[in-house]
């Protein structure tokens, strides 16, 4: 019935409004440092079985086909794409760009994220006023572990290794202030996004596999340079049409069917 029908596309102007929600925010964030795009995944509804394949008659033959009248459409979640984005140099010693898998590990509220610990792909590090490393960020998440740079400290060096050395006037010796650790995780597309740049580990990632940059499928750092976001913002645009027109024809769709009830309502008088 035409009811059906309403209903049906009803579902899909809905999914598509939630599309198009997720490709503003991809395009919003076109120029946010290591900002991982995201897409809707879509999948059909429950179906009415009004007659089932492989049903005899009275000679015997069997109905080679079914009918089934689905019932939509729902957004079944949304998939980050974690590919590559394009290196940025910056020519700032505290700007630093994971080359391959991982992410940073910062210190968060333990009510936000288990442990204590948020992940990220911006390198985009500054120091704080009692000299530790942080996200250059509104909030100033702490690198963990905790990486300190003194005051008179000059020539900060970030290694590709993660480690963290610099200079003191009248001494030629690099010090070494510390290690950048990665996270990597089996299911990144599982970390669940909570601002800030940041993700947090569930049950769908697995936890994580923290360690020396380098090792253990762990990308290498890239001193120097930040990661760009790697939103396509030509795919998007494209994106963006295919669901508008989508979104037309199941409001064409809602026209017809409620013509087609209205006649139905009219056979009745």
């Amino acid at each position: 019935m035409a009811i059906n029908a309403l209903q049906t596309a009803s579902t899909g102007m809905s999914a598509l409004s939630t599309n198009l929600d997720i490709i503003a925010n991809n395009l919003a964030n076109v120029n946010t440092d290591g900002y991982k795009a995201s897409r809707a995944n879509f999948q059909d509804l429950l179906y009415v079985e009004k007659a089932q394949p492989g049903t005899e008659n009275a000679n015997g033959d069997e109905r080679p086909t079914g009918l089934y009248v689905g019932l939509g459409v729902k957004v079944s979640g949304t998939q980050l794409n974690f590919e590559q984005g394009a290196p940025q140099p910056t020519e700032r010693p505290l700007d630093v760009m994971i080359s391959g898998n991982g992410f940073f590990r910062v210190q968060i509220e333990d009510e936000r994220g288990p442990n204590g610990i948020g992940y990220t792909r911006a390198g985009n590090f500054t120091r704080n006023a009692d000299g530790d490393l942080v996200l250059a960020n509104d909030e100033g998440r702490r690198l963990d572990p905790v990486i300190n740079i003194p005051e008179d400290a000059t020539n900060v060096q970030i290694m590709s290794t993660g480690e963290v050395f610099y200079k003191v006037d009248g001494d030629a010796n690099p010090v070494p202030a510390g290690e950048i650790e990665l996270a990597a995780f089996i299911n990144p597309a599982g970390l669940e996004q909570i601002g800030e740049n940041l993700y947090v580990e569930t049950a769908g990632s697995g936890p994580e596999l923290s360690g020396e940059p380098g090792l253990d499928g762990r990308g290498t750092l890239l001193p120097e340079h930040l990661e760009a976001s790697n939103v396509n913002p030509t795919n998007e645009l494209v994106d963006l049409i295919r669901t508008q027109r989508a979104f037309e024809m199941n409001s064409q769709v809602i026209r017809a069917a409620d013509e087609t009830w209205q006649n139905i309502s009219q056979l009745g008088r």
